[in-house]
C-alpha cells in the first residue's frame, strides 16, 4: 500500500512539474524586445503603428523590397492572456526569415493584456488592428484580401476566435481572409478545459462562469462559414492540448469548413520558434499557406 501511495505521489509531483513547465513556457512569450537579423536587405520596418488610443493598441509592419499587391501575415502573440510583446524573438526571427524573402509582408500586433482587459476585448483589439491593418495595407505594398492570420499559445486563441465566428468581427470593419494557422492553443474548447483538470493560469485568464466560457470558447463559437483552418499542436505536452484542437477541427469539418490538423513532437515554445526553420513542419504550413494565396 505504501509503496502505491509513493507512486501517486511520485506521478501527482511530476505532473505538476511538467505543468509548471509548461507554464514557464507559456510565459516566455515576453521574451525582450528583438531586432531582427537575417533580413533581407532594404527591409523596411514600421513600428508602433497605433489602431486604438491605448500604448498597448499598437504593431510593427515589415516590407519587403518592391512589395506590391503582396500577401500578408498578420501574427498575434501568445504570453498566458497576460504577458508576450509583438517584437518576440520566438515569434518573429525565423518566419521573417524564411517569408519576408518570398515577398510577404509581415504584420505583429500587440494587444491590451490581463487584469486590465479580458480574452474576450482581447480578441476585439485582434479585429481592430487587423481592420487597421487591412486598410492601411496598399500603402505598404501588402494586398487587403490576401491576409493570412497566425497566432501562437493565447494569440492562438484569440485569432481562433475570429475565426470560428467571423460575422462577429465584421461590424468592426474586419474584411474577409484568406486563412488561419492556429499554433499550439490548448485553449479551443474552453468549457470542456475548465470542466477538467487544467493549469492555473486558465482559472486567471477565464474565471468561473460558464456563460463567460462559452462566450470566449471557439468550439462554441463555431459557426458554418469562415476561413479555412490549419491548426497545430504539441504532442509532447502532458496536458495534451491536441485533443482540443481535434475537437475544434472535426466541428469545423462536419460544418464543411476547410480545415486540417498537424500533431508535433515539439514542445510549445518549439511550435513557435521552429516554425520557418523546422523544414517538414515549415513546410507543411507553407503548403497551405500557398493554396490560399493560389488556389487550383
Amino acid at each position: 500500500m505504501k509503496t502505491i501511495c509513493y507512486l501517486i505521489l511520485f506521478f501527482a509531483f511530476h505532473y505538476q512539474l511538467v505543468l509548471a513547465n509548461s507554464i514557464q513556457e507559456s510565459l516566455a512569450e515576453s521574451d525582450t524586445d528583438y531586432w531582427p537579423a537575417n533580413l533581407p536587405a532594404n527591409t523596411v520596418i514600421l513600428k508602433d503603428i497605433p489602431y486604438g488610443e491605448f500604448e498597448q493598441q499598437k504593431f510593427d509592419v515589415y516590407i519587403p523590397e518592391n512589395a506590391s499587391s503582396a500577401p500578408v501575415i498578420f501574427l498575434v502573440h501568445g504570453g498566458a492572456w497576460r504577458l508576450g510583446n509583438k517584437s518576440s524573438n520566438r515569434l518573429l526571427h525565423n518566419k521573417l526569415s524564411r517569408w519576408l524573402p518570398q515577398g510577404f509582408v509581415f504584420i505583429s500586433t500587440n494587444y491590451r493584456l490581463l487584469p486590465d482587459t479580458d480574452p474576450l476585448e482581447q480578441a476585439n483589439d485582434v479585429a481592430l488592428s487587423l481592420s487597421t491593418a487591412q486598410k492601411k495595407a496598399p500603402s505598404w505594398g501588402g494586398d487587403p484580401e490576401k491576409f493570412i492570420l497566425m497566432g501562437h499559445s493565447a494569440g492562438g486563441h484569440l485569432v481562433s476566435m475570429l475565426t470560428a465566428a467571423p460575422s462577429n468581427y465584421y461590424p468592426m470593419h474586419v474584411r474577409p481572409w484568406l486563412g488561419t494557422v492556429v499554433l499550439d492553443s490548448a485553449a479551443l474548447n474552453i468549457v470542456q478545459l475548465m470542466n477538467q483538470r487544467h493549469l492555473p493560469l486558465y482559472d486567471y485568464a477565464f474565471g468561473e462562469n460558464p456563460d463567460y466560457w462559452r462566450k470566449i470558447s471557439p468550439y462554441e463559437l463555431l459557426e458554418k462559414n469562415g476561413p479555412p483552418v490549419f491548426a497545430v499542436c504539441s504532442r509532447k505536452r502532458i496536458d495534451n492540448p491536441c485533443k482540443y484542437h481535434e475537437q475544434f477541427i472535426s466541428k469545423a469539418l462536419e460544418m464543411g469548413r476547410t480545415s486540417s490538423l498537424m500533431g508535433l513532437w515539439l514542445t510549445h515554445g518549439e511550435i513557435n520558434s521552429q516554425l520557418g526553420k523546422d523544414p517538414d513542419y515549415t513546410g507543411a504550413v507553407e503548403t497551405f499557406i500557398h493554396s490560399l494565396i493560389q488556389p487550383h
